[in-house]
């Protein structure tokens, strides 16, 4: 079975599917490369413009377009900047597409037209074996600017490669043609840079309507199957999914998941993702012993001024540990904000729109302690 949605990708780690980059990760240098290397700025775009359109009665459009950064050389990005160019984009992923899986990522191009991929999947019919073949290089969201790798690392792309720019329309916000940018900065593969991957950690939002507000779509079946019908049945499954992964935490405001690393490292930076009545995030490893340390604490979590904050001093983990992920939303919002309150008040499960929720948490690792950390 294949599961088309963002729930593909995650549901395979969370079912234990290898760390990311498993085998990109590891590249010999180029012989003589230098210790300083140089860096070479690439500047991509959208073939054509894309006018969003949401289907199934939704109002959110995810959509991917094939760019080639024509890298000659197995490279690191070591910055990436993203530039939505348009108030409705509500996030973007960039990932990498290496060369054995060009000719797929071309075939679903179609005229440079791109493809529709709601959820998260780089490529069209992706299986559970090709996800760490496939993982993120960088994401955008509102607010998060200059994506800026930690001091000697970056994300490996080997030579031949492409890149798969998926971007979340919020057609709440607007519906007007879009050609979205990006630079990257990369430098050859050279022993002074090593990898630096993105772990992927979720917990299930469960929120009833607020006291007081009613109507069909407080009901939680109801919910998912209208989840059902703009998405396909695939986001109710990964709904019930992590549901009991995490141990069927019982309806409210809050939400809580525990998992076991997936990385083997230090963590270099880490960053929150709650859609737009979320109020708070948390990541804490090893929590309630000895050893626990908070890797996040955004207690001010605004959807409009989305980080990624780099670790004062890098934390080691291994998969024995445990990172307990906490993400706290308001549902009032939904009857206050403008993009929301034209909305029928609805119980918030996890969801691709953007008026539906997340709770996801992102752990930046290096395999090696950092020079002078």
């Amino acid at each position: 079975m294949q599961i088309r949605s963002r729930s593909r990708r995650i549901a395979a780690l969370a079912l234990g599917a290898a760390a990311l980059l498993p085998s990109l990760a590891i590249v010999a240098p180029e012989a003589g490369a230098s210790s300083t290397p140089k860096v070479t700025t690439l500047s991509l775009k959208q073939a054509k413009p894309y006018t969003p359109s949401a289907p199934n009665g939704g109002t959110d459009d995810y959509h991917c377009s094939l760019v080639n950064p024509n890298v000659k050389k197995n490279s690191y990005i070591v910055s990436a900047q993203f530039y939505p160019n348009s108030p409705e984009v509500h996030h973007a992923i960039l990932f990498l597409i290496p060369p054995e899986f060009v000719p797929a990522a071309k075939k679903a191009n179609a005229d440079g037209k791109g493809w529709t991929c709601f959820g998260e999947t780089a490529l069209p019919g992706t299986n559970f074996g090709q996800i760490a073949q496939t993982p993120w290089l960088s994401a955008w969201a509102p607010g998060h600017g200059k994506d800026v790798h930690t001091k000697g690392a970056g994300t490996l792309i080997p030579a031949g490669s492409m890149i798969v720019m998926q971007i979340h329309y919020n057609m709440l916000r607007g519906d007007k043609p879009v050609t979205s940018t990006m630079k990257l900065n990369t430098v050859p593969v050279t022993k002074a840079i090593q990898p630096e991957t993105i772990g992927q950690y979720v917990a299930p939002p469960n929120v009833p309507c607020p006291t007081g507000v009613t109507g069909p779509l407080c009901d939680r079946t109801a919910s998912l199957a209208d989840l059902a019908k703009r998405f396909g049945p695939e986001a109710t499954m990964f709904d019930g999914a992590i549901q009991r992964i995490c141990g069927d935490p019982a309806p409210g405001v809050t939400t809580t998941c525990v998992w076991h690393p997936r990385q083997t490292g230090w963590v270099v930076r880490v960053a929150p993702h709650m859609h737009l009545t979320g109020r708070a995030e948390s990541m804490v490893l090893n929590p309630g012993t000895p050893g626990e340390v908070t890797l996040l604490n955004d207690a001010t979590y605004n959807f409009d001024d989305q980080k990624a904050t780099a670790l004062k001093h890098p934390v080691k983990i291994t998969p024995a540990d445990t990172i307990k992920l906490t993400c706290t939303y308001d549902p009032t919002l939904r009857q206050k904000l403008p993009q929301l309150r034209s909305q029928a008040p609805r119980f918030i499960t996890w969801g691709d729109g953007s008026s539906d929720e997340m709770c996801l948490g992102l752990i930046m690792t290096v395999p090696n302690k950092p020079a002078n950390a």
